[in-house]
């Protein structure tokens, strides 16, 4: 092997360094960076299998301009043509920039600066405000700069560890088993998961608060005045500490227990281990952020660490989980609508600090438009022009029939992008080609503000240019050349990088100014730093706010704005799944990536499903007031009754009903700007296909309208799960008509249809359909694309969809690392493995990221 690569990990906010070698045959195995302090080596599944990314099919290669190819020198011309038209009749507000914390810290400081530097405008907002930006908010309030207070050794230093609305075990894999390592060499460390639903990351815990959905605030501000009873603060220790202290004193243990729905000694223990703890963690994601009043539930949270004293020391401190790879990044270059760049505000003095270092007079006055209310004023006609970069917000965002509709009706919407068909890209007037993964160069900030290097070890293909690049190129035709000059992303660290520092002097959290002067060799070999690191000495964790104390928020707990009535009786949860990521782009691609869960599933309890007549296994609509889509049922006591589950991540690229975020209302936090994905009313009916099916095709084909279809991952073929209510035969027919393949099919009195065509020895398509999922050996249908049986009775079995050959039918996957099926791992099972160490000794299986761990326990039960 030969050219080694160390980069970072493109997906969660854990920040993993990645090792990337090239084979002699030319391919490129990824491992985990053993030297990198955020995962020591290890990778979760997804990270395992980026190089099974890096293929070039379906990419957006070219530069497009109202769905044709052009020059990159026409599409910049162009686009900058009709932005500044827009500016001069509109005025700077009606254009905006949507980000995404897949951009690199270098793409976005310079789109940041273009907005809100030269164009003059606050109109830049990220995906980052879906999921980070109430933690931001919580931040800022209590320490009056937005820094997280935790590294991920402390998790080896604490004495409790509390996990409130994360499912860290599927969300940040390596992160978890960093905990479940910890646990195991420190017994004594308890581990509380306070969710309503049950989740893999329960695995570990000691205690699970099962809470009504959204009443996180009720607990924590009734933990507040339990600390305060036990411990009472005396003196004037924080901003706001007496306002706080009272508005938490009418939250007894019975008011909190009523309004948590929690049994009340489950309730107490949980309140006794955090005031006895010596040192506490809590950590926290979207389950909390996400919420109409998620700004306040973070507050609530740090409250607890401050009154208590479990903050800035090892062990101890409320823990933000960032959910993509660079959202810290983001935050520290002003990616958010309402900051400016190197975590400045829009006060005056900041603002001309910005323009000095800038050279400019145009600096944005105020805040932007957040993400929500910016596509709202595009669908009012107010924004006339958006850019969006590197992300997917007609899936992403809440009431996305009304995103489709707004960016369908505005007169020009510009993507930036690796992937040449998404959701979004369908509605662009111009498309960028951008890099990807393994073509990119720059940095990234993961959670715990470590700074990491993504490393180029792939050429740009086709025409692809960095995200940088091509803002640089707009701005230079806007008439700003002078201000984006760079020639390489070094340069632009440089510059962010002395931002930081200009005219700081400790007064600002955020200084990276000691790393300004860094070569271009030296920016090539960083290592993994966390800020802060100052050119004049690094200030200690302290509060930023004015008068220099942390503030104690008053906070009066809220129950979501979702409520549950007759016309729409229960509430949707939604989340991550193992194994997929955000919309699908990348993962959706990777066929073992699809084998763990491979459509939207409903995670309902079994009264719910048997008072809605749906069945384990069979299909249901799920309805809101705002949509609609089909999942298949899952009847599980992971959900509280009253309560169901659905993943967020299915898209139209991969199925005809199955996005989330069509169901989900735009309803806000206030201060945050962060929508409430978390709960949502519906109602749920069963759907009863005719037939169900699974379907392999050689070339594209379309479905009839009237079928339910959901998209697969396979070598080389089209392969869908699909189900109707008409029959099957009259659609194959259609399909094969005219096409002059032999056919071979079975059926057997309405009760299955299976058809095989075969055109010069090649299959060309195979065809399943039963009154039940049929079972097919997939990897033996894709395998015979590849190549076709000979004998009569190959095709035969092929046709029963089964191998041709004798080969084991491993069920459904539940080890991706290793592709080990639940069949394989119940007969170890039988065979004497009687323990995970046993089936990973026997298996492999639960030995690489561990994600399955919980599943392996659950079949040895």
């Amino acid at each position: 092997m030969s050219g080694g690569v160390r980069t970072t990990c493109p997906y969660c906010g854990v920040g993993c360094g990645v090792q990337v070698m090239k084979t002699q045959a030319g391919n490129y195995e990824i491992s985990g960076d053993q030297q990198h302090p955020a995962n020591l080596g290890r990778l979760c599944v997804k990270g395992a299998a980026l190089g099974e990314t890096l293929g070039l099919e379906g990419r957006l290669l070219y530069p497009e301009l109202n769905g044709e190819r052009v020059a990159w020198e026409t599409a910049l011309d162009e686009t900058a043509r009709r932005l500044q038209g827009i500016i001069a009749e509109f005025g700077p507000q009606a254009v905006a920039f949507y980000a995404s914390g897949q951009l690199l810290t270098e793409d976005y400081y310079v789109a940041n600066k273009l907005m809100k530097g030269f164009i003059g405008a606050g109109n830049i907002d990220t995906n980052s405000r879906l999921c980070m930006s109430s933690a931001v908010v919580g931040y800022k309030r209590a320490f009056g700069a937005d820094y997280v207070p935790c590294s991920y050794e402390d998790l080896e230093q604490t004495d409790l560890v509390v996990l409130v609305g994360s499912n860290a075990a599927w969300a940040h894999p390596v992160l978890y088993q960093r905990l479940v390592q910890a646990k195991q060499q420190r017994p004594q460390m308890k581990v509380v998961v306070i969710d309503p639903r049950r989740t893999a990351t329960c695995d570990i815990a000691d205690l699970h608060l099962a809470l009504r959905p959204g009443s996180d605030a009720g607990l924590f501000v009734g933990l507040l005045n339990h600390l305060h009873n036990v411990h009472p603060l005396t003196g004037d220790l924080f901003e706001g500490q007496t306002a706080a202290l009272e508005s938490a004193t009418g939250w007894t243990p019975a008011k909190c227990a009523d309004f948590c729905q929690l049994d009340l000694a489950d309730m107490q223990t949980f309140w006794q281990w955090f005031s006895e703890a010596e040192r506490a963690m809590t950590l926290y994601t979207m389950g909390i952020n996400q919420s109409s009043s998620g700004s306040d539930k973070c507050n609530a949270i740090i409250n607890v660490h401050l009154a208590s004293g479990k903050l800035g020391r090892s062990g101890c401190g409320p823990f933000s989980l960032t959910g993509q790879p660079n959202a810290m990044g983001g935050r520290e270059v002003g990616g958010l609508a309402n900051q400016l760049a190197s975590h400045m505000n829009f006060e005056p003095a900041d603002i001309a600090r910005l323009g000095r270092f800038w050279g400019s007079e145009r600096i944005a006055q105020t805040p932007g438009l957040m993400a929500v209310e910016l596509f709202e004023a595009i669908g009012r006609g107010e924004v006339k022009a958006v850019w969006i970069m590197g992300t997917n917000p007609l899936v992403s965002l809440p009431d996305s029939s009304h995103v489709a509709q707004a960016l369908a009706n505005c007169p020009l919407v510009i993507v930036s992008d690796v992937v040449r068909e998404t959701d979004t890209s369908r509605v662009a007037t111009v498309r960028f080609p951008a890099l990807a993964w393994g073509e990119k160069n720059g940095t990234v900030t993961n959670s715990e503000r470590r700074i990491s290097r993504q490393r180029a070890f792939l050429p740009a293909p086709g025409e692809a240019r960095a995200d940088w690049w091509i803002v640089s190129q707009i701005a230079q035709r806007l008439g700003y050349g002078d201000a984006f000059g760079w020639q390489h992303p070094h340069e632009i660290f440089s510059e962010h990088a002395a931002l930081s520092g200009f005219e700081n002097n400790g007064t600002r959290a955020f200084d990276i100014s000691g790393l300004a002067n860094l070569t271009r060799e030296q920016y090539d070999a960083l290592e993994p730093v966390r800020w802060p690191v100052a050119a004049c000495g690094n200030v200690a964790f302290k509060s930023w706010r004015p008068g220099g104390k942390f503030q104690l928020l008053p906070v009066e707990p809220e129950l979501p704005h979702a409520v549950a009535d007759r016309l729409y009786p229960l509430i949707l949860n939604t989340g991550r799944i193992r194994d997929q990521w955000h919309t699908m782009t990348r993962t959706g691609s990777v066929p073992r990536l699809m084998q763990h869960i491979n459509m939207p599933f409903l995670e309902i309890h079994p009264h719910d499903a048997k008072r809605y007549s749906v069945t384990d296994n069979k299909l249901a609509r799920v309805i809101s007031r705002s949509g609609a889509l089909v999942a298949r049922v899952q009847v599980s006591e992971n959900p509280l009754p009253g309560n169901v589950f659905v993943p967020m991540h299915w898209n139209q690229q991969f199925a005809r009903k199955g996005q989330i975020n069509g169901l989900v209302e735009s309803v806000c936090d206030p201060h945050s700007g962060q929508p409430e994905s978390k709960q949502t009313a519906v109602r749920i009916q069963a759907l009863q296909p005719v037939w169900f099916g699974e379907i392999f095709a050689r070339e594209s084909f379309t479905f009839a309208q009237d079928i339910q279809w959901w998209r697969q991952a396979s070598a080389g073929v089209e392969h869908f799960l699909c189900a109707t209510d008409s029959s099957p035969e009259s659609w194959i027919e259609t399909l094969t008509a005219g096409r002059g393949w032999q056919l071979q099919y079975a059926c057997g009195e309405k009760d299955f249809y299976h058809l095989l065509a075969w055109r010069e020895g090649e299959l060309q398509l195979a065809f399943y359909s039963a009154k039940i999922w049929p079972r097919i050996n997939t990897a033996a249908v894709v395998s015979a694309f590849n190549q076709a049986p000979q004998t009569p009775a190959e095709r035969h079995r092929l046709l029963t969809g089964q191998s041709p050959g004798v080969s084991e039918d491993t069920g459904p996957v539940i080890c991706s690392c290793f592709g080990v099926g639940e069949n394989t791992i119940r007969g170890a099972i039988a065979a004497g493995c009687q323990t995970v160490a046993s089936l990973g000794e026997r298996l492999r299986c639960g030995t690489n990221c561990g994600s399955c761990i919980p599943e392996l326990k659950a079949l040895l039960k």
